[in-house]
């Protein structure tokens, strides 16, 4: 690596440490043509595939679109934000193993759907009847009826503080 201040080609680390909770690592340098110290940090890039959407047009995904679509659907729900946010790390996961340069917008609303029916019931027909397109009353009766197959989750409550 170059230095910043003279540009002399060869550098040498002098620490590595973790930060960022693992996720980066800083490394302290010294110059070997001016002797002077700097700090350089490593990052992992990553990247997601685009998403194809209905229409055919190509977008980067968005880990803050993704966000919002599940605020809407879980607003005014008993759900925590890092509950979200770990839902969405999970579809994010899911988007890096996928290998896929492309990804069509419908794969990524079924995984959120996914997500949503394990978190909230009314947080997943919400979600469903805007992602679906819901135009009579009869879809929602079905996606109730599929709602009420399913086991019953046991909801864990909090304490009572005393």
């Amino acid at each position: 690596m170059k230095c910043p201040f003279c540009q002399h080609p060869e550098t040498q680390v002098a620490e590595t440490r973790e930060v960022e909770d693992g996720a980066a690592l800083r490394r302290r340098r010294r110059c070997a043509g001016c002797d002077k110290r700097f700090t350089t940090y490593e990052r992992a890039e990553v990247s997601f595939p685009a998403v194809v959407k209905k229409d055919g047009r190509r977008v980067d995904y968005s880990r803050a679109k993704l966000g919002a679509s599940f605020t809407l659907a879980l607003r005014k729900r008993p759900v925590s934000s890092e509950t979200i946010d770990a839902a969405i790390s999970r579809i994010e996961e899911r988007l890096l193993q996928s290998g896929a340069r492309e990804l069509e917008s419908s794969q990524l609303g079924e995984w959120v759907m996914d997500e949503l029916k394990s978190l909230d019931d009314v947080a997943y027909v919400r979600f469903a009847s805007v992602y679906r397109s819901f135009r009579d009353p009869a879809q929602f009766v079905q996606i109730l009826e599929e709602m009420a197959r399913k086991p019953a989750r046991t909801l864990r409550r909090p304490a009572k503080v005393r």
